[in-house]
């Protein structure tokens, strides 16, 4: 269930799915008159270390290095096949304070049943701001095709998200400005509470231009999924920065509950 942290290169703004809610969505969506909260909770161990002079009239990117966030996430379906969910983001960090970053609003919806596809197959749309200070460009949208399958104890799932800003540096660029962050999970169920795998959170350019490998983002996560309830969930796991540029060393914990309402 995608929001997102930017690396701005020199050559081509890429954006991968942030340190805020970092996640492989399913295609499900939410039951009909349920309503879903998660808390995302993500510690970037080393990240970035740049100085910021932060004002209204001097627009930065704040270190990340050593960075707390915490995101609620509250979605709610409102048919079979479709649901919304509202972000509140928001971040600490050392010489920072506790801050509000900002919100998205994200719709989905989901191929029906009766289509009876061999996949499981839905689309989330999702956009927002952030504040100054914690992004290059401060309102953003995001188109994630999702795709995935359970084969057995056996799970996968790709999101291709593109992602593009209608204030900032790539604001007005066309497709040149249309960020690509493929995302994709494989998992196994051990046994009937524990599921275990891995989740790759990637920025590889442009729809129009790929980035040089070292100017691109690629981060792994070996990750533990908790099947404890059909009414709960929980995810854990850490990233580990495969190649190019970005941040390392993340921790991140989901902790969500279901409610009828």
């Amino acid at each position: 269930m995608a929001v997102l942290v930017l690396t701005l290169a020199p050559i081509t703004s890429l954006r991968a799915q942030a340190n805020y809610e970092i996640q492989v969505y399913p295609s499900e969506t939410a039951d009909k008159n349920t309503t879903f909260f998660e808390l995302h909770s993500n510690f970037t161990g080393a990240g970035t270390t740049n100085a910021c002079a932060f004002s209204a009239l001097n627009p930065c990117v704040f270190a990340t290095d050593r960075q707390l966030h915490e995101t609620l996430e509250i979605t709610h379906g409102f048919s079979d096949i479709f649901e919304v969910g509202l972000y509140f983001f928001s971040s600490a960090a050392p010489g920072q304070g506790w801050r509000y970053v900002g919100s998205h609003l994200r719709p989905r919806i989901r191929a029906p049943e009766e289509w009876k596809l061999p996949v499981g197959l839905s689309l989330s749309t999702e956009f927002g701001f952030v504040k100054n200070g914690f992004d290059e460009g401060q309102w953003n949208m995001e188109v994630r095709p999702i795709v995935d399958q359970k084969i057995g104890a056996f799970y996968w799932a790709i999101n291709p998200a593109l992602d593009w800003w209608f204030k900032g540096p790539q604001a007005g660029t066309g497709l040149k400005g249309v960020s690509v962050s493929p995302n994709a999970k494989v998992s196994w169920d051990f046994t009937d509470k524990i599921t275990g795998g891995f989740e790759y959170y990637g920025a590889t350019g442009s729809l129009t231009e790929m980035a040089p490998l070292a100017q691109q983002q690629h981060v792994l996560y070996p990750a533990i999924d908790l099947n404890l309830s059909p009414d709960w969930e929980v995810n854990f796991g850490y990233g580990i920065g495969l190649a190019g540029i970005g941040d390392h060393n993340i921790f991140k914990l989901i902790l969500g509950r279901r409610l009828k309402f």
